[in-house]
């Protein structure tokens, strides 16, 4: 009697300790995201923070239908875009009309505009999901793209649609003229609209939704229509985009045709999948580093999207769960407390994977800077791209290091392979 009264307060109080990690994690992350600006307070970092912020809401949005729907759409912008220059258009009335509006209900307005976009094409794209799905979005896409240069009411032309934040309704005082006034806005909305979208997954809607991911099939079976589920699914991705391309016009204070194209379409989709579509919080760390990624690579070199290419087809190729997937396989091992027999592993193999993926970088900055003769500077040294020296090194980092690389990484698998099993012996790995 004894043993069955711990054994169900044993089982009561593991999902009470779970819920409050649970909880514990939310607020550290608003936590992070009040302290960040106060440790890091110049006008790059902030302006850096607003549009990893903007890009957490976004790529979060396109996991609702990638992740949890299974729809692989190309032209997830129009909703971003069309977001953005709805919140535009608020802002430039309330200016006009005097509207009592503060700011920041204005993203509201932009997750509409997206949403707006969702119910009136949504029906007819979901119709099929697959290829069918993905081809049909990047028609729209295109199609919205090349419009927004011709209707010049609605999208301004080339020039786009400007307004002013800082002329709207103040709210507690705030004029949102700061870099840091606005950062604070973005951080509001990101924490409320992760929180949404975290919701959403949770619910029967959620649930229903990977099940036609899944097995579109068993789910008609048992009485539901993979296409209501699928449109409803592409209408909630369409609000929470809008919201992200308002918090871009907030941000920018401007809406253009960039915001609508294949570009944008596409880093949304690789910051989605290189971080892990089948964890809430995968986007979340995608769009953290494509973000960083491309602020510091544009800055650094003209042939920064070939980097990303190469990051993509690596994480294709080598870990398809995306970082996410790479960080939770190795759960099961600290929690076995096997995670120490693969870490000697992981430090022998540092060495020739910095050379290998150095020698890669060397050898593209070469090629590419060749014919103009520009100076290489990679990591403080200064090199010649002409110099049969600079090829010669470019070349022995490349094959030696992915030699030797792969010799480091066959000790990992092996390492790899004692930890799981011991894992899975102790009852923690299945």
């Amino acid at each position: 009697m004894t043993a069955a009264v711990t054994s169900a307060s044993h089982l009561a109080a593991k999902p009470a300790g779970s819920r409050l990690r649970f909880y514990a994690v939310w607020l550290i992350g608003v936590a992070v995201l009040i302290v960040l600006p106060l440790l890091f307070n110049s006008g790059g970092s902030l302006t850096s923070f607003s549009l990893i912020g903007i890009a957490i809401v976004f790529a979060l949005s396109y996991n609702v239908l990638l992740g949890q729907t299974g729809l692989l759409s190309f032209g997830h912008a129009v909703h971003y875009g069309l977001g953005g220059f709805a919140a535009c258009h608020m802002m430039n009335a309330v200016l006009a009309h005097g509207w009592p509006i503060p700011l920041p209900f204005i993203p509201l307005f932009g997750g509409l505009g997206g949403l707006a976009f969702a119910i009136i094409l949504g029906w007819v794209m979901t119709k099929r999901a697959g290829t069918v799905f993905a081809m049909i979005s990047l028609g729209i896409g295109e199609l919205v793209a090349s419009s927004s240069l011709i209707l010049r009411s609605v999208f301004g032309g080339e020039a786009g649609i400007t307004t002013d934040r800082t002329a709207l309704p103040r709210m507690f005082g705030w004029t949102f003229g700061p870099q840091l006034q606005v950062y604070y806005l973005i951080a509001f909305w990101l924490v409320l609209s992760a929180i949404a979208m975290y919701a959403l997954t949770r619910t029967p809607l959620g649930r229903i939704s990977n099940a036609v991911r899944d097995n579109p099939e068993r789910v008609q079976f048992i009485g539901y229509d993979p296409h209501v589920v699928r449109y409803l699914a592409y209408c909630f991705a369409g609000f929470f985009a809008g919201i992200a391309g308002g918090l871009a016009a907030i941000s920018f204070e401007i809406a253009n045709s960039a915001y609508l194209g294949a570009i944008q379409s596409g880093l949304v989709l690789f910051a989605t999948f290189i971080g892990g579509t089948a964890y809430f919080f995968g986007p979340i760390l995608g769009a953290i580093l494509v973000t960083y990624l491309q602020l510091g690579l544009t800055s650094l070199t003209s042939v920064w999207q070939l980097y990303f290419g190469i990051i993509f087809i690596g994480i294709v190729m080598f870990s398809p769960g995306g970082i996410a997937g790479l960080l939770m396989m190795h759960r099961p091992l600290v929690r076995a407390g096997t995670l120490g027999m693969v870490i000697p592993s992981y430090l022998v193999a540092i060495v020739p994977t910095a050379a290998l993926a150095y020698g890669v970088i060397l050898t593209i900055e070469t090629v590419a800077r060749y014919s103009a003769g520009d100076a290489i500077n990679l990591f403080g040294m200064a090199l010649n791209p002409q110099s049969p020296a600079t090829w010669g090194a470019a070349a022995i980092l490349v094959v030696a290091g992915l030699v030797v690389a792969r010799w480091t990484w066959q000790r990992i698998a092996e390492a790899w392979d004692r930890a799981a099993t011991v894992a899975r012996d102790r009852g923690y790995l299945a």
